[in-house]
């Protein structure tokens, strides 16, 4: 058998002299592979006696141990030496200015919640931000949703683990929360709209389990239905650019407002195409109320004083509407080629003076 010293000393070298990943590996092939030199040395120890098969086994083990050691000491060393090569060749200085982005766009979401805000901010009311994780009573009871309340189910609402004061937690399924917290942490009168995300279980080509609404309040000592009609139709006319478009009022049913309405505007659907304006046709986009005195109650305001109104729509569906946007699952596929289709420029920041649209 050959001199294991010899052999152990001509490996160390090789691999000490290894100089990248693919010559060590190609020296681990050579050495410990199925054809290597210590392994066809191992294959022979079945022509020995059993007293030298057990001295020549023992020792081609410790020979196979060390230069696989060996190898791999080689190869962290070579692994932290070429990822510093590396860091060395890809670096970057970042005390460089910045080169400007003529690329970047923003999302029509974002767009359509500067202009949701932009308009309704003219009105009077001013922003209201709250937690996406809220309580059982913010989220349902304070709005007046009773026990049985299909919303309440597993199968439409993101329930969380655990509880917190003997209250369930959940995933807001409506920006209604804020209105609430609003209230309890307050005087009236209140102005506000709540822009943000919402979560529901449900997914398909106008659902997504995580959207975005934007709803108002506006609680008073004189507010009425009056208000709240002139409200709405200003804002559908002012969104969509239209001075004149056809809005209703259908008396529709909410836990948290009474009497409650959908809003309906005009459209048309002639020869295949949609248009939104004069036509022979309605479309629902947002519903609204009364707030129901309960819910005044429970956030501690008297009711016999105090009346208001409230409203609410999905950000996704206004912009689907306004920018012919067919598919809803699109705005969070985080397509560049989309985004650059229907996105707006960084300058396009919307106002009712200067306009909304592109």
């Amino acid at each position: 058998m050959q001199d294991l010293n010899s052999l152990k000393t001509e490996l160390i070298d090789a691999v000490g002299a290894a100089d990248g990943s693919e010559a060590l590996e190609t020296l681990r092939v050579e050495a410990l592979g199925k054809k290597g030199r210590i392994t066809a040395l191992m294959k022979g120890l079945g022509g020995m006696e059993p007293e030298e098969r057990k001295a020549a086994g023992q020792a081609l083990n410790a020979l196979k141990t060390e230069i696989a050691d060996a190898i791999d000491a080689r190869k962290q060393a070579l692994g932290a030496s070429e990822l510093e090569a590396r860091l060395l060749e890809e670096r970057i200085d970042v005390t460089l200015p910045t080169r400007p982005e003529t690329q970047g766009r923003i999302h029509p979401i974002s767009q359509t919640i500067d202009e949701v805000v932009a308009i309704l901010g003219e009105m009077g009311l001013s922003v209201a931000e709250g937690p996406d994780i809220e309580d059982d009573w913010h989220n349902f009871t304070a709005l007046n949703i009773p026990p049985d309340h299909p919303a309440r189910q597993e199968h439409d609402t993101f329930y969380l683990p655990g509880e917190h004061d003997g209250e369930r937690m959940v995933l807001r399924t409506h920006t209604s929360p804020v209105q609430i917290r609003t209230m309890q942490n307050g005087e009236p009168p209140f102005r506000v709209i709540a822009p943000g995300r919402t979560y529901r279980c449900d997914y398909d080509a106008t659902h997504s389990p995580m959207f975005h609404q934007v709803e108002g309040l506006v609680v008073d000592e004189g507010t009425h239905m009056g208000h709240l009609k002139g409200c709405l139709i200003e804002f559908c006319r002012a969104f969509f650019g239209v001075d004149d478009l056809p809005v209703r009022f259908r008396p529709s049913y909410f836990p948290f407002t009474e009497p409650s309405a959908e809003v309906d505007i005009g459209c048309t659907r002639e020869g295949g195409q949609f248009r939104i304006g004069h036509g022979d046709d309605w479309l629902e986009i947002l519903g609204c109320g009364m707030v129901n005195p309960k819910v005044l109650e429970n956030c501690g305001i008297d009711s016999s004083k105090y009346q208001g109104f409230a409203f609410g729509m999905g950000i996704e569906r206004l912009a689907m509407l306004k920018y012919g946007i067919s598919d809803l699952r699109t705005f969070y596929e985080s397509d560049l080629r989309w985004l650059r289709h229907y996105g707006f420029s960084a300058l396009d920041a919307p106002s009712v003076v200067g306009g909304l649209n592109r």
